[in-house]
């Protein structure tokens, strides 16, 4: 509650100062480009707006007692609390919305955002997720 309020408001402006570099990386380049092409553009635009980020993260599975150091890698961690997943498809479907879901209990992350860029208007390709 309301001890929560100010980790609400410090995400809530996270997620809009990631976005606003998305949105700046897709007007200069609109669809079409590799999501690798994206991820590199995205990281310099976070890095720009002083922001850390971690590109690639490597996120371990546990299961009962076996240890998988690197079974999924997020594209981008921001600030150590929101992960960025970059897709360039058609559209999301489940298995897009189920793969940053995981990610973000795998890493304990509270807020995931699923970015495609593959979209004539960048804003019909976010969507935000909350744990």
């Amino acid at each position: 509650m309301i001890e929560d309020i100010p980790n609400a408001f410090k995400h809530h402006q996270l997620t809009h100062s990631i976005i606003g570099c998305a949105m700046e990386v897709h007007r200069a380049f609109g669809p079409g480009l590799l999501e690798s092409a994206y991820e590199e553009c995205l990281a310099f635009e976070l890095i720009s707006s002083g922001l850390f980020i971690e590109r690639q993260k490597p996120v371990p599975i546990l299961y009962k007692e076996i240890e998988l150091k690197c079974g999924y890698r997020l594209d981008i961690l921001v600030e150590g609390s929101i992960i960025v997943e970059l897709k360039t498809v058609e559209s999301f479907n489940p298995v897009h919305e189920a793969q940053i879901l995981t990610y973000m209990k795998l890493a304990s992350k509270p807020i995931g955002l699923l970015i495609n860029f593959n979209v004539k208007l960048l804003k019909d390709g976010i969507k935000r997720f909350v744990l």
